[in-house]
C-alpha cells in the first residue's frame, strides 16, 4: 500500500516551534509521542520575512527521525534548495508556486530525486493552479495563516479552500489518479482540528499547538481524539 495511504489522518509536528537547543531530542520525543511526520520549515528572509532552518541542519536531524521529514521550502527561488534538501535526508519537499517560473519542472526535480513532491497554496493562492500538475503531486499544503512566523491564529475562509481542493483530489482519484494527501498549516489546535478535517484536510502541521506544551504525547492524543469525532 502507498505510504501516504496507510492512515487516514496524520499529524506532523512542526520544528519551527520546538526548542532549537535541543531539536535532536525534542524529534525523537514527539515521534514517541505520536507524530506521523515531521514538519521542517525552511524559510529565507527573502520569500518570507524570516529566517530559519537550512539543509545542514536537515542532514544533522535526520538520523533522529524514524518518520518522513517533511520539508517546506519558503523560499526563492526554489531549485536549487530542492537538490540541496533531498540530498540532505527530505522524503517530501513542498514549495510555493510562486516561488518559481516553472512549476513542473520543479515538481519534476523534487521527482528526479525520488522525495514526494508538493505544491504550496497561501491564503490568497488560488487553487487552479493545482490542475494541470495533479499527475505529479502527493501533497497539497493548504497554508491557513500566512506564511513566514508560527503561533498565528487559523483564517476561517481557507475552510472553504480546504473543501474546493479535496473536491478537486477527489474527482481526480476518481478518475484514477493516485493518492494525495491535503496537508493543512496555521493555527491548528485541538479545538479545531475536527473542523479542518471535516473540510477534508487529512494531513495537520502543528506547531506551537504542540511544542509548546509540556506533554506532546497528550497533545497529539487530544487531536486524534477530536479527529475521532470528525
Amino acid at each position: 500500500m502507498n505510504e501516504l495511504a496507510k492512515s487516514k489522518f496524520f499529524i506532523a509536528p512542526s520544528i519551527l516551534s520546538a526548542d532549537f537547543a535541543c531539536l535532536g531530542n525534542e524529534i525523537q520525543s514527539v515521534i514517541a509521542a505520536g507524530a506521523d511526520w515531521i514538519h521542517f520549515d525552511v524559510m529565507d528572509n527573502h520569500y518570507v520575512p524570516n529566517l530559519t532552518l537550512g539543509p545542514m541542519v536537515c542532514a544533522a536531524l535526520k538520523p533522529y527521525a524514524t518518520v518522513p521529514i517533511d520539508v517546506h521550502l519558503m523560499v526563492e527561488p526554489v531549485d536549487e534548495m530542492i537538490s540541496r534538501f533531498a540530498s540532505a535526508g527530505a522524503d517530501i519537499i513542498t514549495f510555493h508556486p510562486e516561488a518559481t517560473r516553472h512549476i513542473d519542472r520543479s515538481l519534476s526535480l523534487i521527482k528526479e530525486a525520488g522525495c514526494q513532491a508538493g505544491l504550496v497554496l497561501n491564503p490568497a493562492t488560488p487553487v487552479y493552479i493545482l490542475e494541470h500538475v495533479l499527475a505529479k503531486l502527493d501533497v497539497v499544503l493548504i497554508m491557513s495563516v500566512n506564511p513566514g512566523f508560527g503561533g498565528q491564529t487559523f483564517i476561517p475562509e481557507c475552510l472553504n479552500k480546504i473543501r474546493l481542493v479535496r473536491q478537486m483530489i477527489d474527482r481526480y482519484v476518481g478518475e484514477g489518479g493516485q493518492t494525495i494527501r491535503l496537508e493543512v498549516d496555521g493555527g491548528v489546535k485541538v479545538d479545531n482540528i475536527a473542523q479542518i478535517a471535516r473540510a477534508g484536510a487529512d494531513t495537520f502541521v502543528a506547531g506551537s499547538a504542540i511544542f509548546g506544551k509540556k506533554d506532546y504525547a497528550q497533545q497529539i492524543t487530544a487531536m486524534r481524539q477530536q479527529l475521532d469525532l470528525s
